[in-house]
């Protein structure tokens, strides 16, 4: 009998450790863990290793983020993933431009997180959904109304399997000290590098050097001379990889050793067979 119950606890015991997030490290300001190799071809409707996220560009500042346990979030959700039959668990949007939002997401959607509030309010969001927790960090825009809106803009931060993953939206200045003690620590950032709807590419490249980020992934870029002028900019402290792929699975073990600036190419989700 006591050999039943020892069983049964290391099976409930087994199950439960499954379905908890591991803690990350984000507010911490935790090294980042020396790693090797960390780029992976995969597809998007592959399973997400143990203990590992998957992220794939899908186009502009849209991102699949997928995690082992099957969570999936889409970053600045336009309404269009693809031909692909997604119905993503989050979605996340920002409305400085209509590329970054829409006003009317599929009702099946579970979780339909805005990075907006009313005028110059901004909004606070806290999803755990126990493998993946989602947070913001509010910051200002431009404004055709009033010059500058306040907190219309969100960076949401995803923490799942201990890392911390940051999209910095249509970010237009600088952060606070504040903004930046409330990101913490981000092991892979999205960051737009336009150099001019957003914000100018010096201004960009001082804050992905001032997060120091163990992986780089530019969005919001409109042509490979854009592209171009981002990764000569920032290539003097942090190397450029470019393989070719959309997608990358990362794990906290696998982290490169130094800042790296990997270019994902946007791909829309199809279903393959």
């Amino acid at each position: 009998m006591r050999w039943i119950v020892l069983a049964v606890a290391m099976v409930w015991g087994a199950s439960a450790a499954a379905q908890e997030r591991r803690p990350s490290h984000c507010i911490a300001l935790a090294d980042a863990a020396p790693g090797i190799e960390y780029l992976h071809k995969a597809n998007w409707q592959d399973p997400v290793p143990d203990y590992s996220v998957r992220l794939s560009y899908i186009a502009h500042a849209s991102f699949l983020l997928q995690t082992p346990g099957g969570i999936t979030a889409v970053t600045d959700f336009t309404g269009f993933i693809g031909s692909a039959p997604l119905i993503p668990d989050v979605v996340t949007m920002n409305h400085a431009h209509e590329t970054h939002w829409t006003a009317h997401p599929d009702p099946a959607i579970p979780h339909v997180l805005p990075g907006w509030g009313p005028f110059g309010e901004g909004v606070e969001h806290h999803l755990d959904l126990g493998e993946m927790l989602i947070r913001n960090v509010s910051t200002d825009i431009r404004s055709s109304f009033a010059g500058v809106e306040e907190k219309g803009n969100s960076i949401f931060v995803f923490e799942v399997e201990g890392l911390c993953i940051g999209h910095l939206g249509h970010l237009h200045h600088v952060p606070t000290e504040a903004q930046f003690a409330a990101l913490g620590r981000l092991d892979v950032v999205m960051a737009a590098v336009d150099g001019g709807t957003t914000m100018p590419l010096p201004d960009m490249i001082k804050v992905l050097k001032r997060l120091k980020s163990s992986i780089i992934i530019p969005m919001h870029w409109f042509s490979t001379y854009s592209l171009g002028a981002f990764t000569v900019g920032i290539q003097d402290e942090f190397p450029v990889q470019r393989d070719g792929v959309s997608e990358i699975e990362v794990s906290l073990r696998t982290l490169p050793d130094r800042p790296t600036v990997v270019v994902l190419e946007p791909q829309y989700l199809i279903e393959q067979e």
